[in-house]
């Protein structure tokens, strides 16, 4: 089995809140509809859907985490220079999400910091 597409779907309360969020970090939009916001993240143009919540409850017929206790994924944003990790930094805040952990050299090279959307979908943006 090869499949030729992988993209996320993700839930959210609010799809006018998520579209200004990820809109104003400058993510392109895949378009929008009543049950959906959609972005391309990244060179690959990775697809994230973001459902309202009762949306994708329904159509993954089950139960959904509960961000308030853990996440079930984690996305990492690659940034180019140490300096993109701080500018994302500042503008993830600006746009209204939660700085998780600020930016912090860790291992051998690295450097990144963790924040969650305003629906609490947790993201690395990560330098290396």
């Amino acid at each position: 089995m090869n499949s030729k597409k992988i993209w996320a779907n993700l839930a959210v309360d609010d799809l006018e809140r998520t579209t200004k969020f990820y809109s104003d970090l400058g993510f392109k939009s895949n378009g929008r509809s009543k049950d959906l916001t959609s972005f391309f993240f990244g060179d690959d143009q990775f697809i994230i859907h973001f459902f309202l919540k009762k949306v994708l409850q329904q159509n993954v017929k089950g139960e959904l985490s509960d961000l308030s206790r853990g996440n079930e994924i984690v996305f990492t944003l690659s940034a180019e220079t140490k300096e993109e990790v701080d500018a994302w930094e500042q503008e993830v805040g600006k746009a209204g999400g939660s700085i998780v952990s600020p930016p912090e050299a860790f291992g051998q090279g690295y450097y990144g910091f963790v924040f969650k959307d305003p629906d609490g979908h947790k993201f690395n943006v990560f330098f290396m």
